[in-house]
Formats: structure tokens, C-alpha cells, sequence
């Protein structure tokens, strides 16, 4: 069974994503050329203490860090360090808060100084991918239309989806019924319901969807070597359809 939330507890992750919503205006003008991952990390998890919440990832399954920072081949869980960004480079950042007892998790795709346009163009569907699963969110929709809406975005231009990893329903848990694919048949999978609480990413690659896991068992890169990017929302599932809870 999928887990329904009051109104009052979604006020409580709208109140968690919102930092999260802070925390990327935050930190977007610091990722430029020359600046480290560890760097980007530390800010972060600076910001989020400051807002009184904890970081959702530093700790989880081991996982050593606050942010995800995952440039250009890797899809998601780079762990941050010592790398310095590059000009040209894409970076996916993926955080998560836990704010009075319920959580909320956000990623975000950016271009570190100018970069290619074929770069541009795969953040840019990877995006819109996210927003078309998001706007399928609706009460008496199936969770399958999430899927679908957006496998058709991403195929459609040319890209794929990545199968090994999965959006999730989240709350008083980080990861919560049910996964949620980035590919699947419209009209199939659990009837969606007022109060649902989803946590809906889109892993969109250049070339195919298949992946490698390098030895510290975080960091999943690209098999062929080209771009990936990263984009998530956590949203509630309400009367008049899907709401954002982790943009201002």
C-alpha cells in the first residue's frame, strides 16, 4: 500500500523542501570552474544546519556525504571531493533534508561555465521529462502515466532512460512506496490518490541506458561514457493535481 499523508504533514515536507529550494539558489553561483566538490558539499551542508534541518543522505547506507555530486558521465551518487569543476562540465546535484520528522529530496542538473549545446539540450529534456512525469501526478491517474510521460519525452528526442535507478514515494521515510520507473505503459500500475507524497526523478542519458558501478558502490556512471543529468522534485498529489514541494 502506498502511504497517504494529512495536510498537516505536508505542510511539514512543503516545509522541508522549500530548504531545499533555498539551498540550490544558494549555491547555484558557486559552481563555477576551479571550485572542488568537497567544497560544494561543505556549503551545503553548512546552509542546512543553518535552517535548522539535517542533511537526509550524510549517513544513509554509509553514504559519506550531504550532496551528491555527479559531472557529466555519472547519472547519480558521485561522491564529492578534491575534483575540481571544469568549464564545459555538467554537475548534478541530488539533497535531500529531514525537517521535523519528514523528509523531502531534490536534484538538479548545471553547466559549469559555458558548455556544449548538445549538453544544453540533454538538460534541458532531462527537465522537462520531470515536469511532464509531474504533471501525470493527478488523483484517478495510474503511476504508470508518470513513467510513460516521461520515457515519451526522453526517447521522443533521441535520449534514454535509466533503468537501474528509480524515483520513490517519501515522508516520515526517505525511500517510501512506490518505486516509480522512468518508463512504463500509461494506463497500468497502482491507482494514484489525494495525499500520495513522490519523490519523481528523471535519469536521462546521451546514449544507452546502461550503467557501471565503480568500486567505492556509490558512483554509477554512463557504460558508453556519455552525458547524463539529473533533475527532481518532491511533490504531493492534492484535489487539483500535483504540488511542488521543493520549489519556492
Amino acid at each position: 500500500m502506498i502511504p497517504r499523508k494529512t495536510p498537516l504533514e505536508i505542510t511539514k515536507m512543503r516545509e522541508a523542501g522549500k530548504i531545499l529550494a533555498m539551498l540550490f539558489e544558494h549555491i547555484k553561483p558557486m559552481v563555477q570552474p576551479g571550485i572542488t566538490t568537497a567544497q560544494l558539499d561543505s556549503e551545503a551542508e553548512m546552509f542546512i544546519d543553518m535552517n535548522n534541518a539535517k542533511p537526509a543522505f550524510k549517513g544513509y547506507r554509509g553514504y559519506p556525504a550531504t550532496l551528491c555530486t555527479s559531472i557529466n558521465d555519472c547519472i547519480i551518487h558521485g561522491i564529492p571531493g578534491q575534483i575540481k569543476l571544469k568549464a564545459g562540465d555538467i554537475i548534478g546535484l541530488d539533497v535531500g533534508v529531514l525537517l521535523n520528522g519528514f523528509y523531502s529530496d531534490a536534484a538538479i542538473t548545471l553547466p559549469v561555465g559555458e558548455v556544449p549545446a548538445h549538453a544544453k539540450a540533454l538538460m534541458r529534456i532531462s527537465e522537462a521529462a520531470m515536469h511532464a512525469g509531474i504533471e501525470q501526478a493527478t488523483p484517478g491517474n495510474r503511476l504508470y502515466d508518470i513513467s510513460s510521460a516521461i520515457q515519451k519525452i526522453a526517447e521522443g528526442a533521441g535520449y534514454s532512460v535509466v533503468r537501474d535507478f528509480v524515483g520513490h514515494g517519501i515522508g516520515e521515510k526517505l525511500h517510501e512506496e512506490p518505486q516509480i520507473p522512468n518508463y512504463g505503459k500509461k494506463g497500468t500500475g497502482p491507482l494514484l490518490e489525494t495525499g500520495m507524497t513522490l519523490a519523481i526523478e528523471t535519469m536521462i542519458n546521451q546514449g544507452t541506458w546502461k550503467i557501471r558501478i565503480l568500486k567505492d558502490k556509490w558512483t554509477a556512471l554512463t557504460a558508453d561514457g556519455r552525458l547524463s543529468a539529473h533533475f527532481e522534485h518532491t511533490i504531493a498529489i492534492t484535489p487539483d493535481g500535483p504540488h511542488i514541494l521543493t520549489a519556492l
